[in-house]
């Protein structure tokens, strides 16, 4: 799927996504820091993901991991820092919550930081019971 906006295009495609510039901004950030681009890569193979493009550079990446009927798990969204503050976070996020085949699921998941304010407006809110959710983590699994 595809969708256009000003000067810029949202992409389904996975033959557009751009390995190097989700790579070189996920290294850094906080919550995939040192990730190994084969993991990067090998993600990306097991997900639906979404590309957004200045022409041909890539400036912004999300992805779900899904079963496709009950379940959706936003990851990795980003947004090059030289191209925020123009409203690509925003559409990113439109574009992926109103894909076609994300729609009737009964619970979407993410995890973040700072960017609650942006993920509240398309219906995120904090978990309403967070004592039936558990969770395995190995923070350091990317420094080992």
């Amino acid at each position: 799927m595809e969708w256009l906006y000003g000067d810029f295009r949202t992409s389904t495609d996975p033959a557009l996504l751009q390995i190097d510039v989700i790579h070189g901004f996920l290294v850094e950030s906080y919550w995939a820091r040192n990730i190994p681009k084969h993991i990067v890569e090998h993600s990306i193979k097991h997900s639906l993901n979404f590309g957004l493009y200045d022409a041909r550079q890539q400036v912004a990446f999300a992805r779900v991991i899904t079963d496709y009927a009950t379940f959706a798990y936003l990851a990795d969204a980003f947004v090059l820092p030289e191209y925020r503050g123009r409203g690509l976070a925003k559409w990113l996020l439109e574009c992926v919550t109103l894909h076609p085949q994300l729609q009737g699921l009964r619970r979407w998941a993410l995890a973040t930081l700072d960017a609650h304010g942006l993920y509240e407006q398309y219906g995120f809110t904090c978990l309403k019971r967070p004592e039936i959710f558990m969770e395995r983590h190995d923070a350091d699994i990317y420094q080992q």
